[in-house]
C-alpha cells in the first residue's frame, strides 16, 4: 500500500516550476527510501499552502498569487478534482488553518495583512469570506513618522486553534500574535500577545500542554506563550532555534514538533539547515538540542512523520528525509532525496 502527500509549490506566477499540487508517495512502512514524486494531482497556481479538512477527503489550497482559495476533493488514488469555485482571501494569502470540526477555516494573508474566515459547507464547499477588523502597530506613536515606523506593515501569516476554542494568529510585520473568538458571523479579537519589536512572527505549534510555540523569522527565535487562568494570553520564555544560526542572515520558516511534544523542529532558510530543540517541564521550558543539514537549499517546509522528518527545498527543487534519532529526537543524515518542483508546503494525504 502506498502512502501519499500532497505538494503545494511556487508556480510561474511566483517565479517557481510547480504546476500545480504535486504528489508524493513511497510505499507505506518504507517511505525514507521509496518516496517519489509522481506528477500533479490537480492543476493549480502556484498553491503554496495546503489544508486538510479533519473528516472529508477535501484538500484546500492557498493560490498565493491569485490572493484566493480554492477547495479539491479527491478523485482518485493520486488524483484531486476542484470542488466549487475560488474564493478570494486576500493579497499573497500564504496560510490555511481548518477547524478541528472542519466548520470553517482561517486564511491568512501575508500582502495586505487580512485575517479572513471562510465558512465550510458539509461536504467541505467553501462559503463567503469575512475579513476579520485589521491589526494596528502596536509600537506606532503618534506624531512620530520616522523611516524605520514607515517600513512596518502588517503581514499576517500564520492561523492556529487553541485548546480552548479560540484562534491564534500571527502579524509578522505588526510583531504581535493577535487572540481571536469564534463568532456568528466571522472573527472577534479578543486579545493580543506584543512581541519585541522586529523580531517578525512567523509560524506557530500548540503543545500538548497547551502552550503556544511560536517561531520568529527575523530574530530567529521561539517564543512560547502560556494562558493563565483569567484567560489572558503572555510570553513565559524565549530561546533562540540554536547558538549556531546567525541572525540576519538566516530566516526560520516551519515549527514543527514531535507527537508528544518533546522535541520542536525549525527549518533555517539561509544555513539550509533544520535546528531541533528539547521541551521539558509543563511545555514551557525550551531548550536547543541540535542542529542538523537540511539536505536542500531554502528550507520552506517540513514535516514530522513516522520516525522521519520530510523536508520541503523551495530553491532546490527537492524533497529530502532525514533520520530521526529515536532516543532523543534529534535530526541525523539525509536518507532520501526526490525531486519536486518548487515545494513550498507537504501535507498528508487521507
Amino acid at each position: 500500500m502506498a502512502t501519499t502527500f500532497w505538494i503545494g509549490g511556487y508556480g510561474g506566477d511566483l517565479g517557481g516550476d510547480a504546476s500545480g499540487i504535486g504528489v508524493l508517495s513511497g510505499d507505506d512502512g518504507r517511505e525514507p527510501v521509496t518516496l517519489v514524486h509522481g506528477g500533479d494531482a490537480a492543476a493549480a497556481p502556484s498553491p503554496s499552502w495546503l489544508a486538510a479538512h479533519p473528516s472529508r477527503d477535501v484538500v484546500y489550497a492557498a493560490l498565493e498569487g491569485q490572493g484566493a482559495v480554492q477547495a479539491y476533493i479527491r478523485s482518485g488514488d493520486a488524483a484531486l478534482s476542484p470542488l466549487g469555485d475560488p474564493v478570494d482571501a486576500g493579497e499573497l494569502v500564504c496560510h490555511l488553518a481548518v477547524a478541528p470540526d472542519g466548520g470553517f477555516l482561517v486564511a491568512s494573508c501575508y500582502g495586505d495583512g487580512r485575517v479572513v474566515r471562510i465558512p465550510l459547507a458539509a461536504d467541505g464547499r467553501l462559503g463567503t469570506a469575512e475579513v476579520a477588523p485589521p491589526a494596528d502597530d502596536p509600537y506606532a506613536v503618534e506624531g512620530i513618522d520616522d523611516a524605520a515606523a514607515s517600513d512596518r506593515a502588517s503581514h499576517a501569516h500564520a492561523a492556529a486553534f487553541l485548546p480552548d476554542g479560540r484562534i491564534a494568529t500571527t502579524d509578522l510585520g505588526f510583531d504581535q500574535v493577535r487572540i481571536w473568538r469564534a463568532g456568528a458571523t466571522g472573527l472577534v479579537a479578543d486579545s493580543r500577545v506584543v512581541l519585541p519589536r522586529g523580531v517578525g512572527p512567523r509560524h506557530m505549534v500548540v503543545h500538548p500542554s497547551g502552550h503556544l510555540h511560536v517561531v520568529t523569522e527575523h530574530s530567529c527565535e521561539v517564543f512560547t506563550l502560556a494562558v493563565a487562568r483569567d484567560g489572558t494570553w503572555s510570553i513565559v520564555a524565549v530561546t533562540t532555534v540554536s547558538p549556531g544560526v546567525l541572525v540576519g542572515a538566516n530566516a526560520p520558516a516551519e515549527l514543527s514538533r514531535s507527537k508528544d511534544g518533546t522535541t520542536l523542529y525549525a527549518g533555517i532558510r539561509g544555513s539550509d539547515a533544520v535546528a531541533a530543540l528539547r521541551v521539558r517541564g509543563a511545555g514551557d521550558i525550551v531548550e536547543p538540542l541540535a542542529l542538523a543539514e537540511s539536505g536542500v537549499a531554502w528550507p520552506r517546509h517540513h514535516l514530522v512523520h513516522d520516525g522521519a522528518l520530510l523536508v520541503a527545498g523551495q530553491l532546490s527543487g527537492e524533497i529530502s528525509v532525514l533520520d530521526l534519532d529515536d532516543r532523543t529526537g534529534a535530526p541525523g543524515r539525509v536518507r532520501h532525496r526526490t525531486a519536486a518542483p518548487s515545494p513550498t508546503h507537504l501535507v498528508l494525504a487521507r
